[in-house]
Formats: C-alpha cells, structure tokens, sequence
C-alpha cells in the first residue's frame, strides 16, 4: 500500500510538472520591437535578438515594426534567412504612419510571414545600386547585379503566394506603392492603423509561409502583448548608420588628423579625428555588435598604450577609456532581455566594465608610463655618470692623489691646485681622461 502510495504521488508530481510544461509552451504573448534607420549587419544583430527572445517564450508572434529607407544587401539576406528559420511566426509592419520599407527593407517583408502597413506608408522602390559618386549621383548597378535581384525579389514572392509580377517592378520600375495599392495587388496582407488593429485583423490568418515546416493559422484571441523597447545601443548605431552622419564623420575625422599632424605635440585633434574615423567606419555597417565592441576595445587598448609611449597629460586615457566603455557595452548589450546576457546580469557587467576601464586607464597612465619612461632612460655612463659624485680622499690630492667613488678607486685633482687632505670629502665636477677634476664638498654651499 505505501509502495502504490509512493507511485501515485510521484504519477501526480509528474503530470502537474507536464501541465505546467505545457503551459509554459503555449505562451500568450504576443512580441513587438522597433527597427529604424538603414539596414547593416547591426541590424541582424536586432533581428537575431528580437526573434530570438520570442522564441524563447514560445510566443504567438513576434512584430517589427519597420521603418527604413534601405542599406546593405548582404545584411538584407541574413535577416530574410533568420526570418524563415524562426520558430514562431515573424509579422513585418510598416509603421507608424510617413514611415516606408523602401528598397532592403521591400525583400524584408516580403520575407516575413505576414506583411501588415499603416496608412501613410509605403512600400517598394527597391533597384540595387552601387552607392553615390563624388558629385552625388547614384551610381547604377550593372545588369547582371540587378538580374540577380530580380530573380531573388520574385522568389520571395512566389515562394509567400504575393504578387510576383509587381515584386519585380519594385526593382525594374522603381515602384512604390501605398497600403491600399499594396493590398490591392497581393503584396501585403493587412492594413492597421496600430498593433490592436493588425492583431484584430491577422486573427485566423494563416501564415503566408511556413514555420517550422507547416502553414500557422494565427491565433490572436486574448493575447498579451508586450513590447521589446530598443537598448542604448540600439539608439546610437541607428544615428551613426545614418549615411549622412557617417560620412561627416569621416570627413571631419581626416580633417583633424591632418591639422593633428600640422600641429605637432598638441595630440587633441588627431585624438577627436581617430574617434571620429572610427565611428564612421562603425557607422557604415561593415561589423555586427560584437564585431564592433572588440573593435572599440582593441583601440581603447590602443589609446592606453600610446598614452604611455606619448605621455598626453590623460587626453589618450580619456580617449582609451571612453572607447573601452562602449566597446564593453557593444559587445554585451544594454536593453531588456539582451543578446548575450540578461538585463539583471548586464547591469552587474555594466559597473564591471566601467570599473576594469579605469582601472586600465590608471595603469597605463601612470604605471606603465612611468616604466616605458624609465627603459627609455639612457644609461648614464663615463663623464655623465661620474660628474655630481661624491668620494672620500685616500690619498693626498697635492694637486692629484686618489679618492674613493661608488666604492671604486679613481685618481683625482683638486680643480684650483690646492692641497687636500687625505679622508676629505669631495665632489667630482669634471673629468679629464681618466682623472676626475674634484673640489672640496664643502666649497659647494660657498659657489
């Protein structure tokens, strides 16, 4: 009877630990984040994050809202491919109203799962370029880039069942259409005028494509919804991305080197210009978070040691340690649930990071200073070593005998000629060959 006892009890633990289980994957939380600016590999990073953490909660949905003018085709793909391999379903909207999904940000919906645009939006005008020439002009794409895109929008679109043949006029013809036009055509699927209206209207839709292999037919009945709000970091790559930005940036950053090295020995131009550069280079999108957190870490190291090699009073401290922060910060995030570690967590790691730089900067600015400066030294030897010592007379100087220095035996003069007597004490002021030319240490309060 105990032993059955025993079993029912554990059979009961079992099922309520299953229930529970259960509960927890059938979340009714439905996700919402923001993206803003250009796309680069920083975006991803947002992406990656914001899905991620949809995932991870088993959530009904996660939606972006979008809103960006465009940026790099390699960054465009990553997010289309992290998109398709999400576990839950991924809903881009074009909002709020005056925002659009032009150019980078077009595939990207065109990848998601639904497609859902405020009025006053727009989405398309999506021709691959190559960048701007000096004078400002865009500068085309040849033929074979723009095929290619061609292909790659229209298999977006058929792959989701959307209007392909419009799909490929947002490349060919440049064409932009409103929510209305869009609907109208089967590109987007809902038109919302904010996130209770588009969970309203999505309610019982099936997912344009798969996830996890199967069509979800979405289920917003009485959901949660909560909103993933953009960390420090988030906010500061969207203004460095801008391409304006970073390309004042790298402009006023070359300007103050070249002054820096116009103005040798003053160091705060070429500090501001290496800063500047730096952030430009960020700002055009080449690194992801972590990418570019090393990166920052890397140089603020950098500024440490040419503060010790070039003593600048603390400017390349100051410069090393702001560089080290945010390269800290970079790397291990800044907002609600983060990439890497949690909120509760980073917020230890924050006061950690700031702590471990200054006491960096410390080092190298006065520890490491102090013995590059010492190596740095030459060696006093001969003449220069010798003139200042002081010796005991062991041999009459009549004007020469012998005197003790530094425990060595060396023979002397008195300066003047005069007479000195043995066990005096004396001062080497001179030297010639191998005579030292010494005075009396008591003559030297005298001169």
């Amino acid at each position: 009877m105990t032993m059955k006892k025993a079993i029912m009890i554990l059979t009961i633990f079992t099922l309520l630990l299953f229930a529970q289980g259960v509960k927890g994957r059938d979340s009714n939380v439905v996700y919402v984040a923001q993206i803003t600016g250009q796309i680069t590999s920083y975006t991803f990073d947002q992406f990656d994050r914001y899905i991620s953490i949809a995932e991870r909660n088993n959530a009904r949905a996660i939606i972006i809202e979008l809103d960006t003018p465009g940026g790099r085709g390699d960054a465009m793909m990553e997010i289309i491919q992290r998109i398709q391999q999400a576990k839950v379903p991924v809903i881009i909207y074009v909002y709020p109203p005056g925002a659009s999904a032009a150019s980078a940000g077009t595939y990207i919906a065109l990848g998601a799962h639904l497609i859902a645009m405020a009025p006053g939006t727009s989405i398309g005008a999506c021709r691959p370029i190559l960048g701007y020439s000096q004078n400002g002009s865009i500068v085309e794409a040849p033929p074979k880039i723009v095929n290619h895109y061609i292909a790659y929008i229209k298999s977006l679109a058929e792959e989701s069942g959307r209007n392909a043949t419009i799909a490929e006029k947002f490349i060919t013809e440049d064409l932009s259409l409103t929510p209305e036009e869009a609907l109208k055509y089967g590109v987007i699927e809902v038109i919302a005028r904010d996130v209770d209206d588009l969970l309203e209207k999505a309610n019982g839709m099936t997912t344009k494509i798969p996830v996890n292999g199967r069509y979800i037919k979405l289920n917003f009945t009485n959901v949660e919804v909560r909103y993933l709000e953009p960390s420090l970091k988030d906010k500061l790559i969207t203004y460095i991305t801008d391409p304006n930005i970073s390309y004042i940036l790298l402009t006023l950053g070359i300007w103050a080197l070249i002054l820096g090295f116009l103005t040798p020995g003053w160091h705060v131009p070429e500090t501001i210009g290496a800063i500047m550069i730096i952030l430009a280079i960020l700002g055009f999108g080449y690194f992801g978070y972590n990418a570019a957190g090393l990166l920052l870490i890397i140089v603020g190291m950098l500024f440490f040691v040419a503060e010790a090699l070039t003593p600048t009073f603390g400017l390349f401290t100051v410069a090393g340690l702001i560089s080290f922060i945010l390269g800290g910060i970079l790397l291990f995030g800044g907002g609600n649930v983060e990439y890497l570690v949690s909120k509760d967590v980073f917020s230890q790691l924050r006061l950690i990071i700031i702590i471990l730089g200054v006491i960096i900067a410390l080092f190298f600015a006065f520890g490491m200073a102090a013995v590059i400066r010492a190596h740095r030294r030459k060696a006093a030897t001969g003449k220069e070593e010798m003139i200042g010592s002081e010796g005991t007379v062991v041999e009459e100087l009549n004007p020469e005998g012998m005197i003790k220095v530094r425990g060595e035996l060396w023979k002397a003069r008195s300066k003047d000629g005069e007479k000195i007597e043995k066990g005096e004490k004396v001062k080497v002021v001179g030297m010639e060959g191998l005579t030292l030319i010494v005075v009396r240490k008591k003559e030297e309060g005298g001169k």
